[in-house]
């Protein structure tokens, strides 16, 4: 008969169960014990307090052999219900329901308050029903897992702790399975990655195989992995992945079932690392180029006198390869002799000083040789010092340089001691605290005191009171760094007298270095050549007196001559009563005096000291306007061509005197031409920079330049430079006064400007002026047309005329008085100061600059102008006062009008001036 099946789910009844028992008793003894060797745990617990009827050996060992039988489960096994296990048996008998429990921990505790046993179990608690179908016990069936359990606990710790450490590490690691062609891996596919896997590479590619992510990764890895698959041999190396730009350190090897092919991979970025590697190989490959380039021994030496560092300079020096010296010890090197000699400076180095010295060293075939050494110490990062580098130089060569450099200063030193002896010029050196260091023996000869006397006083003692001034500035020049050259003053010779010297200075390292020379003859001989020039110049102006005394008396004889001849004749007729050719004499005697006016300015015009009106002038209108007279007046056999520049600039100058000059260049032209030709006048605006003006004699800047230019004969260099003198004409006797072009060059040079002829015989002439640039617009006032429209003076309008000469004041007043106004004389600028001081009216001062008084004529009005500061001035002259003027610039509300004048201009001029309020 078989045994009933405990485990079914099918409820017993109480009857059945205690016949099922007593006739499992009644069976033979093997079966009983059996029972009680079973190796699961089995207990039976009756009623609802659960109290102990059966348990079996398994049982007793599970609850650490305690006396049970008889017992509730409460009262048995505390610690079981202190963990809620009678909860659960409750809970059973009350439902009916069967409670199946899988690894519950169950803290085994016999005694209370002794030890603890942790067991895990594996249980059923299967309700009993009786007859009635009420349940009526438990039975309770299982196994002690312990063991199995707290293994797999630490299991799932161990995976936990490697999940953990697996997803957390830095390390990139994966898991590969390699595809193979026969022997040769094509594939490969990423079974598994930690996170770093993807940091590291950039990819997340778990699942994947390579040829889809990274078609052009090299073959190293497909070989290296494959052979690792294969073999089973691990790998470590570190290569460059192109496909991800990143250099890895891997560790592979194979993994699980050799048929699967895997591999674990291990592997780092180094990516940072490598790249500083190669730099720092690059730059050790560069460092070794450079130094092995040198002709100089470089090495490094350790804090232990062993060679870390060596060039191939070595090879040389020491004919052992610059490989062999690396590693090698000071001492061993150099031999006990060399090494003893260099050991001092060695432990300076290593205690942190730079150290430089010099060593014979021989070469090997006995040649001699100077090193130059030095230990530069090197530092950590902590600041000490982990040895030094070597640098030798072979200065043999230079140390013979010197050698030769310190005899050829020697023998020159000598020379230079010999002529600061013998030199007769002055040589010193002197202080910036004006003393003297030394001087050479010829001071004492030139001055007549000892070195040690001028060393012990200021050089200022010695140099004269007139000079001190200017030395100073020369001393303040030195003080600047300037260079003074050929700067002179007088020193007082030991008698009391002074010598003139003539100093040559430079400053350098805070002394100043002097080469004088005694210039005291060459003084004296300027002087008396500067006395003998002189007097060569009064006996040319005297000749130059002479010939313009000459032409005068010729010239103004002939005037003279018209006027008084005109005059006497008109007296003549008039006293006949023969009025009909009165016209004609005052006609001759007017344009005689008019030839004399115009000769007067060409004197003045050649001294440069006529008296000018200039005004903003537009020179192309004057050439037009003057065309028709130079054509009348070079006649027809002549081509005339005026070519005016668009856009000429302005400029200040005056324009009758320009006309003036134009019609004498003109004349010129047309007597060198006698067969005919053709005159060109140009104007243009001109640049003359640095260059051009030291050419020209003339400031640089913008200039306006009015060329005529000629076809006729030319002139020789000897004539052009003879043709600005006064007199000087090629023409016959009688046909030419030589001022011509002195006029012009003296209104070009006291317009501001220049005149220059450019002529080569044969070929014509052309001279041009050059006149400053105005800036500002041209007037284009014609005065010409209002000289018949002077009208009459306002009611009251005053003019206070000052002259010396009653003939002119005469000739003004009745101008003055036909025009209306009231006039007031005064014979000198004395008594026209007065009127001028009083409360008397006066609308304009017309006065004559060189005046009698003690004051000429713009002095007078200037102090006019402190009480009356809107007066107006016109000046008329007929002297040479044109600096007295103020060089032809005059002051608002003044003009100037040349001696002689026709009246109609003298009556225009005050009109205006009157009209023109300032």
């Amino acid at each position: 008969m078989q045994a009933a099946d405990l485990s079914d789910p099918s409820i017993l009844t109480r009857e059945q169960l205690e016949a099922e028992v007593r006739r499992l008793r009644a069976q033979s003894a093997p079966l009983a014990q059996m029972f009680e060797q079973a190796p699961s745990f089995i207990a039976l617990l009756t009623g609802p307090e659960h109290r102990f009827a059966l348990t079996n050996a398994a049982y007793q060992r599970a609850i650490d052999h305690r006396d049970v039988a008889g017992s509730t489960v409460a009262e048995a096994l505390p610690d079981a219900a202190a963990q809620g296990y009678v909860d659960l048996l409750d809970a059973v008998f009350r439902s009916g329901q069967a409670h199946r429990a899988t690894g519950a921990r169950f803290d085994v505790q016999a005694v209370p308050g002794g030890p603890v046993n942790e067991r895990y179990l594996d249980f059923v608690y299967q309700p009993i029903t009786d007859a009635h179908g009420s349940v009526s016990g438990i039975f309770v069936e299982g196994h002690d897992v312990t063991e199995r359990t707290l293994g797999e606990i630490a299991l799932r710790e161990n995976e936990a702790r490697y999940r953990t450490l697996f997803e957390s590490i830095e390390v990139g690691f994966c898991i590969i399975e390699m595809r193979f062609d026969g022997e040769r891996a094509v594939d490969y596919r990423i079974v598994e990655a930690n996170p770093a896997f993807v940091r590291q590479t950039g990819a997340d590619v778990a699942g994947r195989w390579v040829s889809e992510f990274a078609p052009d990764l090299e073959r190293h890895w497909f070989d290296t992995y494959g052979r690792v698959a294969l073999t089973g041999e691990p790998a470590h190396f570190e290569h460059y992945a192109g496909v991800f730009g990143r250099w890895f350190d891997v560790r592979a090897l194979r993994t699980g079932d050799p048929a699967t092919h895997r591999v674990a991979i291990f592997f780092s970025d180094i990516t940072e690392r490598r790249t500083i590697e190669m730099r720092a190989e690059a730059g050790e490959r560069e460092l070794r180029l450079i130094t092995d380039a040198l002709p100089v021994l470089i090495s490094f030496i350790g804090a232990d006198h062993v060679y870390r560092f060596a060039n191939k300079a070595y090879d040389e020096w020491f004919l052992v390869p610059a490989a062999e010296i690396v590693g090698r010890d000071v001492r061993e090197l150099l031999g006990a002799e060399n090494y003893a000699a260099r050991r001092p400076y060695m432990d300076r180095a290593l205690a942190g000083e730079a150290v430089t010295f010099e060593l014979d060293w021989p070469r090997r075939d006995g040649e001699p040789r100077v090193g130059e050494i030095q230990y530069l110490p090197r530092r950590t990062s902590n600041g000490t010092v982990d040895g030094f580098h070597v640098f030798v130089h072979d200065v043999t060569a230079r140390k013979q340089t010197e050698a030769d450099l310190a005899a050829q200063v020697a023998a020159r030193t000598a020379e230079r001691d010999q002529v600061w002896q013998a030199s007769s010029d002055l040589l010193c050196v002197a202080s910036f605290e004006g003393y003297f260091v030394s001087l050479n023996p010829a001071w004492p000869r030139t001055l007549g005191w000892t070195e040690d006397e001028m060393r012990a006083r200021p050089f200022l003692d010695f140099v004269h009171p007139d000079d001190i001034a200017a030395t100073l500035s020369a001393a303040g020049g030195l003080a600047r760094g300037e260079a003074q050259l050929t700067f002179e003053n007088r020193y007082r010779h030991k008698d009391g007298n002074h010598v003139w010297l003539s100093w040559n200075a430079v400053p350098r390292d805070g002394l100043i270095y002097a080469s004088v020379r005694d210039v005291s003859v060459a003084k004296r001989q300027a002087e008396v050549l500067a006395e003998t020039e002189e007097a060569l110049r009064q006996s040319q102006k005297m000749e130059a007196v002479g010939q313009l005394t000459g032409g005068l008396a010729h010239d103004f004889n002939n005037l003279l001559a018209g006027i008084s001849g005109s005059l006497e004749l008109m007296h003549n007729r008039m006293s006949q009563g023969r009025m009909g050719d009165l016209d004609r004499y005052m006609t001759v005697a007017q344009g005689a005096a008019k030839r004399a006016a115009a000769l007067t300015h060409r004197l003045l015009a050649f001294s440069r000291r006529q008296t000018l009106d200039p005004k903003p002038t537009n020179v192309n209108r004057l050439v037009t306007d003057m065309e028709d007279l130079i054509r009348r007046t070079v006649g027809p056999a002549i081509h005339l061509e005026v070519v005016g520049l668009s856009g000429i600039w302005p400029a200040l100058i005056d324009p009758g005197q320009l006309e003036n000059a134009l019609l004498n260049l003109c004349i010129n032209a047309r007597d060198a031409m006698p067969d005919g030709g053709r005159i060109t006048i140009e104007t243009a605006n001109k640049w003359i920079d640095e260059a051009g003006a030291r050419q020209h004699d003339m400031p640089p800047g913008q200039y306006l330049s009015l060329c005529v230019t000629d076809t006729g004969i030319g002139m020789s260099a000897d004539l052009m430079t003879k043709a600005f003198e006064p007199f000087f004409t090629t023409k016959p006797l009688g046909e030419g006064t030589g001022l011509g072009l002195s006029m012009v060059y003296g209104f070009a040079r006291q317009s501001g400007g220049q005149v220059r002829i450019y002529s080569e015989v044969g070929e014509g002439t052309t001279v041009c002026l050059y006149l400053p640039r105005h800036y500002g617009e041209a007037d284009e006032t014609d005065v010409a047309r209002r000289l018949a429209e002077v009208g009459h003076a306002g009611r009251g309008e005053t003019v206070l005329v000052v002259d010396d000469e009653p003939s002119v004041r005469m000739l003004v007043t009745e101008v003055l008085e036909d025009l209306g106004y009231t006039a007031i004389e005064a014979a000198d600028s004395v008594s026209g100061l007065k009127v001028l001081q009083s409360n008397v009216r006066i609308d304009l001062l017309v006065t004559d600059v060189g005046l009698p008084g003690g004051m000429n004529g713009r002095q007078m009005a200037d102090a006019a102008r402190e009480r009356r500061p809107d007066l107006k001035v016109l000046f008329i002259t007929g002297y040479a006062e044109n600096a007295v003027l103020g060089n032809g610039y005059l002051r608002p509300g003044m003009q100037v009008l040349t001696k002689p004048f026709v009246l109609e201009t003298l009556a225009t001029r005050i009109k205006d001036l009157i009209a023109v309020s300032l």
